[in-house]
Parts: C-alpha cells; structure tokens; sequence
C-alpha cells in the first residue's frame, strides 16, 4: 500500500514509456538530432504546465527540482545589506537554510509572520511586518512538508501586490493534490517538483515567473546561452521568457517524462483529485483520531499530507508495523520542521500522505492495522 506521495509517489506508466522511448531515440541518434526532432513535443511541457497553473507557457521555466527553482528565483533578487525577507515558521527546511545563507553573506533580515491560534497566519501581523520593515521579498510554503497544514498563500498575495513586494511560493507540496492557480494566489515566483503529488520522475520540477518579473528583467545570479544572447564583447541581451532562468543542458526524457505527468494530472483534473484526496485524507485523521493517536496537523485547512504519533509522542511501534504490512510511508523529523516541532513538543512524526490512486479501503485497512 503505497502512502508516500509527498516524498515521491508513483509514475503512471505512460512517463516511463515516453522516458524510455526518447532514451531509445537518443540510442539510434545522438542527443542533439533527437532534441531536433522533438522539438515541438518539448514545447509541450511549458503548454501543459501553463495550463496546470492557468498563466502563459512564457510564464514556465523548466528546474531539475524545486530547490533549483528556488534557487533561481532568490538569485535573481538584487538583495543589498540591511534588506529584508519576510517568511514563515513553516517554510520548507531548504528555504530557510537559503533564507539564513543569505544573512550570513549579505547581513540581510529573516522576519518570521505570527500565527494565530488556530495556526492560520496573522495577516494584520504581516501588514505590520511590512509597514515596519519594507521587506525586498515575501516567501511563503504553501504546505509545509512537516504537516498538513495549507497556508493562506492568496491573503498573502493580496497584500504583497497593494504594498508592490516580490513574493515567492513553495509549491513543492500543493501542485499535483490540489487546484493551485498563480492568478489567484498573485505570486512573482512559484516553484515545485516532478516526483511527489505530480507524479513525475525525480530530477524534474518548474519554476512560475510572473510577467511583472520578467518586464523588471530579474535574471539568475548565472546565466548561460540558454538565458541571454551575448550580442557584445562584454554585454548580453537577456531572453524575454521564463527560459532566461534555464541552463542550456537538461535531461529532455526527464521534461518529456514530466509533461506525460502534468498532461496525466490535467486530464484528470486537479478540482476532482483535490475533493477526493481530501475525502481521503480527511478519513484517515478522523481514524487515526478515533484509535487514540495523536494528530499533528492543526488549522482551518488541511491537505492530503497526516502526520501523527501516539499519544507520548512515541513512532516506533507505529513504523513496526507499516514495514511489516509494506505499507509505505515517510518519517519527518524535528531538524526539517524545527520551529514547528519545537512547538509541539515532538522530535519525529509519522507522515501518510494518500493519493488519488489510493481506496478509502485501503485508508480504512492501514487505520485498522495500527490499532491492534
């Protein structure tokens, strides 16, 4: 029973086919012969992610994963000492190591938004943080990897875009499990990854770069031939796309094994995956709840990610028995959440997190399982 699709779930078969035959092809021809037939199915990626995300295939940019997205996207801010980043308690472990980075090198600010008491953000506290501080950057995760939690990412959007300040979102968790549209959340930036609730090979992800962004020329740190013409002994002219914050060598079986997903996703529908994963996950809490365990994720909107741990904050006889059903499933600990585990008291927790292919059978067998 496979529940680890916000680590790395399953590939439908048709992106291993479509990996697999380009592999072929490149066999028989050589990388840039086949990259020169292809090159209209290529496009096909930046087409299906843009209309996962409702923007313009212009708006796409394709990353090898979402922190190389991330990545991107920070370098391109012309961040200055005394500048401040305005983020979360519940960004993803990476993103604050590349948030203190960035103090340790540039002396910059990282100012974390209050909660309230429902865990919901604060966002008269935001208002005030940003009247206070004029941050260079918002940056929010969408749902942190350590619970379930979905953070409001559209209030926040509204407010970066009445006080015009550069806002970043974690999608890592969000994009493949439910509806996530850049329009409506008001983001410069929105990164994600193939592998988990997208159901994409690894080594794959994209990053969402707003028009406004482009129109102010923001660029990665390092650019290559992929992202400026060099038209001057010493100068070079951007591209106006999203491909400006691409390299030049990418795994083209990995894009196409990736569009095979997105396409997979978007016939489907992300409105129908998102109702049914919440009916899952949803199932599950109440379960798990009901047979005495302790359910780790708290706020008003919660996704298809549980975490849990039994009432002592004790996961070992939890783990005991999921390896011995094989029922596959993650374990987030406290240095990947550490303010947030901190907060309850916790250094580790069980993480399921069903997918659309998953029964409610099966979340009624694993519940059962763990209660004997």
């Amino acid at each position: 029973m496979f529940l680890n699709s916000a680590g790395s779930s399953l590939t439908p078969k048709i992106v291993l086919k479509t990996m697999v035959d380009y592999l072929h092809q490149e066999e028989q021809f050589g990388g840039y012969e086949t990259a020169n037939r292809n090159s209209e199915i290529i496009q096909g990626f930046y087409d299906e992610t843009a209309k996962l995300l409702n923007c313009k295939s212009s708006n796409i940019a394709f990353a090898t994963s979402s922190t190389d997205a991330y990545a991107k996207a920070l370098s391109s801010i012309p961040f200055k000492e005394e500048d401040c980043i305005i983020t979360t308690d519940d960004d993803y472990i990476s993103n604050q190591i590349a948030f203190i980075s960035l103090q340790k090198r540039l002396n910059i600010k990282v100012i974390r938004i209050k909660k309230n008491q429902d865990n919901e953000l604060d966002l008269e506290d935001l208002e005030d943080l940003i009247r206070k501080h004029q941050p260079k950057l918002i940056a929010v995760t969408h749902i942190p990897t350590n619970s379930g939690l979905i953070q409001n990412v559209e209030g926040v959007g509204k407010i970066c875009r009445q006080h015009n300040i550069l806002y970043l979102v974690d999608a890592c968790q969000s994009v493949g499990q439910m509806v996530v549209d850049v329009q409506k959340i008001e983001c410069d930036f929105l990164t994600a990854t193939g592998r988990k609730f997208m159901r994409g090979p690894r080594g794959t992800g994209f990053l969402y770069v707003s028009d406004r962004v482009l129109e102010l020329g923001l660029v990665p740190l390092l650019l290559d031939l992929n992202g400026a013409d060099w038209t001057e002994f010493d100068n070079y002219k951007i591209f106006k796309t999203a491909k400006r914050f691409e390299y030049w060598e990418i795994s083209y079986s990995s894009l196409l094994g990736f569009t095979e997903a997105v396409r997979y996703a978007n016939q489907i529908g992300l409105n129908n995956i998102e109702e049914y994963n919440k009916k899952l996950a949803a199932t599950l809490r109440t379960h798990l709840e009901n047979k005495g365990f302790r359910i780790l994720d708290k706020g008003n909107n919660l996704s298809s990610i549980v975490t849990f741990c039994s009432k002592d904050g004790e996961i070992d006889s939890i783990q005991n028995i999921l390896k011995e059903n094989n029922i596959y499933f993650s374990v987030s600990y406290k240095g990947g959440a550490l303010i947030d585990f901190s907060h309850k008291n916790i250094d580790k927790a069980v993480r399921l997190s069903p997918h659309y292919f998953n029964t409610v059978e099966e979340i009624e067998k694993v519940s059962q399982l763990l209660s004997n």
